[in-house]
């Protein structure tokens, strides 16, 4: 085999484990670890990462407490997402949180995106579901996005506390925090947010 060869050969490789690696994720594969004790880590870890979203939401926006803690139930999400040449994705954790039984549901998104160009994004999302109805059909159902849409924010009625937070259906309001704050507008990718059977 020669270097030019040898090259592509190592480059198909590379990108056959990268895909590989990327399904795995979105598939909600078991966490690492032996038996309950690696599944109740990785569940800690998403505790933890809720928790620390809260936190920062409340410091950033003091009145979202109120809304969070009013509601019937609330959930976190946090996502890392690459975009390379013309195809790019992202995967997340989240964690919802039912407040009147303190059931927890452990769930992630899927993000697929199409276009050309380099961008790397960071964000946490917190979704406040006023109703048991709207919090529900979130956990047993799942939520998608579709399109490209962008959504600004607005208090739409609900009380100035939500302000800086975004409908997205009755009853069910969004935060997005990025490293620069609460953003103004949530940008939607056809998202999708589903139960993590590995750890659910």
């Amino acid at each position: 085999m020669n270097r030019l060869q040898f090259r592509d050969a190592a480059l198909v490789a590379f990108w056959l484990i990268l895909l590989g690696g990327c399904a795995g994720n979105i598939r909600g594969q078991a966490p690492a670890g032996d038996g309950s004790a690696g599944r109740e880590e990785a569940r800690d870890e998403v505790r933890d990462m809720a928790n620390a979203a809260l936190r920062d939401l409340y410091a950033r926006r003091p009145q979202a407490r109120s809304v969070v803690e009013g509601a019937t139930g609330y959930a976190v999400f946090s996502n890392f997402g690459m975009k390379i040449l013309v195809a790019g994705g992202g995967t997340g954790e989240g964690l919802a949180v039912e407040h009147a039984t303190r059931r927890e549901v452990f769930m992630r998104m899927a993000e697929l995106q199409a276009g050309l160009g380099f961008g790397v994004k960071k964000f946490r999302l917190v979704w406040v579901f006023q109703t048991k109805d709207a919090f529900d059909s979130f956990v047993d159902s799942g939520y998608q996005f579709g399109g490209q849409a962008a959504l600004s924010a607005r208090a739409g009625g609900a009380g100035a506390d939500v302000t800086g937070a975004v409908s997205v259906a009755p009853g069910v309001w969004i935060y997005q925090l990025t490293d620069d704050g609460v953003a103004a507008e949530l940008t939607v990718k056809g998202t999708r947010y589903y139960r993590n059977k590995a750890l659910d």
